[in-house]
């Protein structure tokens, strides 16, 4: 694409959205020769688990970042919560939480004086216990900091993020490092902070994560928005062959077929009872997500 097409391209492309909680026309950030981010577009709708997916050095935290207000961008438009985050007054900055990657950390402080203590910084903050009891502290108040568990500091980590009473949430990898349960743990908090009607950007690596949260999923490659799509349909994961999968004679048999009813139907013929250790499966989310990675690169 020349630069004449592209810069049509991005004329073409529809007004901000002011009903959005966060939109994004034409993003461009630059260090040096490097872009990091090229053009970027993409509309966050207000209530909605968005996440944000790609590859280390795609641009997901510089776009995060400027959303934020905390970076500034070269070129573009973003109004988030209808307002440019380059220039937003504290009012607006009350109205944001953000969970980083670290957070309270080896703090002297008990998880009750943390969380009070950022509530102080805010008009309209919730009160710290009912904080403490939504993310499943409320029995580690008098701890310090540095006694809890890595699961446990994530949910301070969360604490902190939502007393102020966000109406949008950035979480930034909330779950590196927990084990299998500790992440299930997590992801009904999120759910239930969805349920108070809190908007969230969440960056994850871990596909089953962003599958099993977001309403929707937008892939970022080389600074550019791939697609976005609710998982189950992006990259034409309901469409995509599927593949059935099955023993015979001792060894594992697979198959590509559009019509899995139809092929495990005429299977099931070729044997007395069950078929063997029969599976069907569509794409995963990963395996989507690795061919869209792998094409833009």
């Amino acid at each position: 694409m020349t630069s004449a097409t592209a810069a049509s391209a991005r004329t073409a492309a529809p007004p901000l959205d002011p009903d959005a909680a966060i939109s994004i026309r034409g993003l461009v950030k630059r260090y040096g020769d490097f872009v990091a981010v090229d053009g970027l577009d993409l509309d966050i709708r207000r209530g909605e688990i968005f996440a944000l997916l790609g590859p280390n050095g795609a641009g997901k935290t510089t776009t995060v970042e400027i959303c934020e207000g905390y970076r500034a961008r070269d070129a573009g438009e973003v109004r988030v919560l209808g307002e440019d985050p380059a220039t937003g007054a504290r009012s607006w900055k009350a109205r944001l939480g953000i969970v980083l990657q670290s957070g309270a950390g080896d703090s002297q402080l008990t998880v009750r004086e943390m969380v009070t203590a950022q509530a102080s910084y805010y008009p309209d903050p919730r009160d710290p216990d009912e904080v403490l009891e939504l993310v499943g502290l409320a029995d580690k108040a008098r701890a310090r900091g540095r006694s809890l568990s890595g699961g446990q500091r994530r949910r301070l980590d969360v604490a902190l993020g939502i007393v102020g009473r966000p109406t949008l949430l950035f979480l930034d990898e909330p779950t590196t490092g927990f084990d299998p349960e500790a992440r299930r743990q997590f992801w009904s908090l999120i759910r239930s902070l969805r349920e108070l009607g809190t908007t969230m950007l969440l960056t994850t690596h871990y596909l089953d994560e962003a599958e099993a949260l977001a309403d929707r999923v937008g892939v970022i490659a080389r600074g550019r928005l791939v697609e976005v799509a609710v998982p189950g349909l992006l990259g034409g994961r309901e469409t995509a062959p599927a593949v059935v999968s099955w023993t015979e004679d001792g060894v594992r048999r697979t198959e590509a077929t559009a019509t899995p009813t139809a092929f495990v139907r005429e299977l099931a013929g070729r044997f007395p009872d069950e078929v063997p250790d029969l599976t069907v499966a569509r794409p995963t989310l990963e395996d989507v997500y690795l061919r869209m990675i792998g094409e833009a690169r």
